[in-house]
């Protein structure tokens, strides 16, 4: 209620004193949605690159690609960021499962969780436990465990409406896991996907290990089968065979990428537009997060489009390493700090190309408030919801150092049916839905560089 009345005071004095600023917005939709070019850029980045794991051949072609569509887009400067990455290899991975003392294996589809140790190519003939719960796990005996490889049965929330809730509910057996199966004497693990969806995508994602337990196997399946899979478990005993290659390798140089325009009047203040120009090993990436690199630079491209000369300095940056340690987006922070170089906004579109609905804010109540007087003008725009926190993992150093975070909301129900699985394709996203992202982005965009916050 109490940001009901904020809006409705904002709109008041919107309407009094922001008719130049409509007219500004209005002229940025016209040009996004008659001549943007991110559509087209993401097309570019998901069929001639496709997917782009930190240290792969093809997350150096994106970086190529990014540094020339910033300059295509005319930012005034254009520069590589290094930054070593962490460089982790899939290989060639099998799962097959066998019900019953009579039953034969058959395969069923499988991905390795990013950054997980593999099998070394060696077939593991493992008999599975499942558990519900981390909880279910401790109550188990370590003898009842040991050797064997633990199903986490754990369903992603459909009760959630936003789906990011239902996301975060469930991601920690993706990231707690293979600690907690590990320290009771487990060889291996199999979640069920952290996905929405009701089909048969495995869905990848980071790991990570803990100084004080084993590394093991750990391997992601899809809805179907889980759901066969817990049947078989429910009637009796179940085997699997695993086989993985994947492994981590000496880390990598990369780039970030970054395009900037600097300010008329305030050059030193700097607003940041990015997204994470890597995705992980399957599907295109479109979504997570080619969507908002290609937006970020139509904010580039839209300014000089239209000969908008911002007050303050306006940088897109294409951050390099978000999906497996987020080293870009530290390499950018501390790049920052030692310059002392003066950030006073960024935000991430890091949640899928989908309809924009709001921006989500990680600041002084102060200066929400600031960001929310403004919400009046996106409406047009059905970006409506200005009640969130939001940001970042790229911009979280940032955060760090005080610098106000921002991130794009765009309708959150499709987003984890894709995410880090192959279906994240580029024909998942609709041409218009993602021009409108870009419109809300460089609209704020242009507010803050013209009023600061």
């Amino acid at each position: 209620m109490k940001i009901f009345y904020s809006l409705l005071i904002a709109s008041f004095f919107c309407n009094a004193l922001c008719a130049n600023d409509s007219i500004a917005l209005r002229r940025i939709s016209d040009n996004i949605l008659l001549h943007g070019t991110c559509y087209d850029n993401l097309r570019t980045l998901c069929k001639d690159i496709g997917h782009r794991l930190s240290g792969s051949p093809q997350s150096e072609a994106a970086v190529a690609w990014g540094a020339q569509a910033l300059r295509d887009a005319g930012a005034d400067t254009v520069w590589l960021q290094p930054v070593y990455v962490p460089k982790w290899v899939r290989g060639k991975e099998s799962l097959q499962v066998r019900s019953g003392k009579s039953g034969v294996y058959r395969d069923v589809p499988v991905l390795s969780l990013g950054n997980s140790t593999g099998t070394d190519g060696r077939v593991l003939e493992l008999q599975v436990i499942m558990v519900h719960s981390f909880e279910e796990l401790e109550k188990l005996p370590d003898a009842q465990v040991k050797g064997k490889i633990v199903f986490y049965n754990y369903r992603f929330r459909q009760d959630f409406v936003t789906t990011f809730h239902g996301y975060g509910d469930a991601v920690k057996y993706r990231s707690q896991g293979p600690n907690r199966a590990s320290a009771k004497g487990a060889a291996a693990i199999v979640i069920r996907s952290v996905s929405s969806a009701p089909d048969d995508k495995p869905h990848t994602g980071m790991t990570s290990y803990a100084d004080s337990v084993r590394p093991i196997p750990a391997v992601a399946i899809g809805n179907t089968t889980a759901n066969d899979l817990e049947a078989a478990c429910k009637k009796g005993t179940v085997h699997v065979r695993l086989q993985s290659e994947c492994r981590m390798e000496e880390p990598a140089l990369s780039w970030n990428v970054i395009g900037e325009i600097r300010g008329s009047v305030y050059p030193e203040e700097i607003i940041v537009a990015g997204g994470h120009l890597d995705s992980w090993d399957v599907g295109d990436g479109a979504h997570d997060d080619g969507a908002g690199c290609v937006q970020s630079i139509e904010v580039i491209r839209t300014f000089k489009a239209l000969k908008l000369q911002p007050k303050r300095t306006v940088r897109a940056v294409l951050f390099m390493n978000e999906e497996n340690g987020v080293k870009g987006g530290h390499a950018y922070a501390d790049s920052a700090k030692a310059r002392n170089e003066r950030h006073i906004f960024a935000l991430e579109s890091d949640a899928g190309g989908f309809t924009p609905r709001g921006i989500g804010m990680n600041m002084p109540e102060e200066k929400k408030q600031k960001i929310r007087s403004y919400a009046p003008l996106f409406l047009p725009y059905g970006v409506y919801d200005f009640s969130q926190n939001g940001g970042g993992v790229d911009i979280t150093p940032l955060g760090r150092q005080g610098v106000p975070l921002a991130g794009l909301i765009p309708d959150s129900q499709r987003y984890f049916d894709l995410h880090h699985a192959a279906s994240d394709t580029f024909e998942t996203v609709n041409h218009r839905e993602l021009k409108l992202g870009a419109i809300a982005i460089t609209g704020l965009v242009y507010l803050i560089s013209e009023y600061g916050l």
